[in-house]
């Protein structure tokens, strides 16, 4: 497993300071389609949500009172939107910092007449942090995050004990977090990391059998033609 710090330890400074290093997003450059562009200025006052350090009612921004799952890093959105149709009866806050895919993503609802889904263009430890009450949550989703270098950056990586430690508290007990890898280094962590916590229980043996509500995107299909692996994991909160 990746060296971490434990929040829990008596130097708190430094467990701070080091979750304030871990983010949820690369920032990168992208062209913005006009397309893309003209769905977020039409769009986002009825589906897009501004970031506010203070906590949200979900149930009142999405007007109704259906579990609620967290998406992070939807990068274009194409996945997203297909699970929110698989699961109407689920409300998803989905949270990336990619414009084009912010806009993507909007154009998606608008064209296939999505409503169950709220978008933020913010980073998502610090909606975590300051906007998610406790027990918010039915689920979380977190697929294929940290597109950088995996050598180079392994200690930033998103998924470490101090963010799974801000995390858990904003997930009901019964509700599950969902996570998929094309890394197998990465997979491996991430297994450790979940396992790591007793009020989780893992429903597979270790890697789980891919969701029926998780489409296969573009990009995963075109890995395992070349013949690279993909791993889900999916862990429930018992307690």
């Amino acid at each position: 497993m990746t060296d971490t710090i434990n929040p829990q330890t008596e130097d708190g400074g430094a467990a701070k300071e080091h979750l304030r290093s871990i983010r949820s997003f690369v920032l990168r450059q992208g062209h913005m389609t006009a397309a893309q562009q003209r769905a977020i200025d039409t769009m986002w006052p009825q589906f897009g949500l501004d970031y506010q350090a203070q906590t949200a009612d979900l149930n009142q921004i999405f007007g109704s009172d259906q579990p609620k799952v967290l998406e992070i890093g939807f990068g274009m959105g194409t996945a997203t939107a297909e699970i929110a149709k698989r699961l109407p009866d689920h409300d998803f806050l989905a949270i990336d910092v990619h414009g084009p895919g912010v806009g993507n993503l909007l154009k998606l609802i608008e064209e296939e007449n999505i409503s169950n889904i709220r978008v933020m263009r913010h980073d998502a430890v610090e909606v975590v942090e300051n906007m998610l009450a406790d027990e918010a949550l039915a689920g979380i989703h977190i697929f294929f995050p940290d597109p950088w270098h995996k050598k180079r950056h392994h200690k930033r990586r998103l998924v470490q004990v101090p963010f799974i430690e801000k995390l858990l508290p904003k997930l009901k007990t019964g509700g599950y977090i969902h996570m998929a890898t094309d890394w197998e280094e990465y997979a491996q962590q991430m297994l450790d990391v979940l396992s790591s916590f007793k009020c989780l229980q893992n429903t597979a043996a270790d890697y789980a059998p891919t969701p029926a509500y998780r489409p296969e995107t573009k990009f995963e299909a075109r890995g395992k033609r070349l013949g690279h692996g993909v791993w889900d994991l999916v862990f429930k909160k018992i307690k």
